[in-house]
């Protein structure tokens, strides 16, 4: 599933491309992705500039010239793609914009999501309402981290794939954070005194920034918007590198699961 890197580069490639321009025609092949299409979504939506974009966790948010807003998750395997071919039997929704641009919604697995949300209300949608801080946010830091862990039982990495706590962190980027901060991905979150939440913060906000300066991670089926790969997955310290040497000491990395997701760390580096 495309994290928060993937879903910010894919957010930035539509609004340097298509801010401010008007939606001609829209298409849908499909009533529903993972829930069903709203039933006037061609009424509210053709015809309409697309006045800014934004993202809330895995969100893109298109504001449209109207109170309400397009509400867009890629789900396991969605991507938006400019122009080009058409996607073939997964692409599910066409836009058909002001200057010629086409972007192509291809979900081959149709877990994605496109619904409607009022602009004054997205605080307030259930898709948004429960979601915790933007750890790109200037609120976000080891002092938050350290209340938002306090108490908790369960193991760090959980906690940091846990949407209500810190909003947008997946697995690949929970383990190369835990990995850059010195700190094993098994360790109860409850237990993080403040000198780790700090370092872990700071470790979180430079493996994202540094993701999305690389275009996000190119694994499986994610591209950006413009059809280019992303490169970080060339950065990876841990990610994906069972029995590799780490890069710190030399000892194989090792890789187990935890709540059904492979964890990837090295044993003695991270304690």
């Amino acid at each position: 599933m495309p994290e928060l890197p993937e879903v910010e580069t894919t957010m930035r490639a539509l609004a340097a491309r298509l801010r401010g321009r008007r939606i001609l025609r829209f298409e849908r092949r499909v009533d529903r992705l993972r829930e069903p299409l709203p039933a006037d979504l061609e009424r509210k939506v053709n015809g309409r500039h697309m006045v800014d974009f934004a993202r809330r966790a895995k969100y893109i948010i298109i504001h449209l010239d109207q109170p309400e807003s397009l509400l867009l998750h890629l789900g396991m395997s969605g991507r938006l793609l400019f122009d080009g071919p058409s996607g073939g039997r997964h692409e599910h929704l066409t836009f058909h914009c002001e200057g010629g641009t086409v972007l192509r919604f291809v979900d081959p697995r149709r877990f994605g999501l496109l619904l409607l949300a009022r602009r004054e209300a997205l605080d307030r949608h259930p898709r948004l309402a429960g979601l915790g801080i933007e750890p790109l946010s200037p609120a976000f830091d080891g002092a938050l981290l350290h209340r938002r862990f306090a108490g908790r039982r369960c193991d760090v990495k959980a906690a940091l794939l846990d949407q209500r706590l810190v909003a947008g962190i997946g697995n690949i980027y929970a383990c190369e954070a835990l990995f850059r901060a010195g700190i094993s991905p098994r360790r109860r979150a409850g237990d993080l005194g403040p000198r780790r939440c700090a370092r872990l913060a700071r470790a979180i906000v430079t493996v994202l920034e540094e993701a999305i300066a690389a275009g996000g991670s190119s694994l499986r089926d994610y591209v950006g918007a413009d059809g280019r790969l992303g490169n970080f997955q060339n950065d990876f310290r841990v990610y994906g590198r069972e029995g590799e040497p780490c890069p710190r000491c030399g000892r194989p990395v090792r890789r187990i699961v935890q709540a059904g997701r492979s964890t990837f760390f090295c044993n003695r580096c991270q304690r």
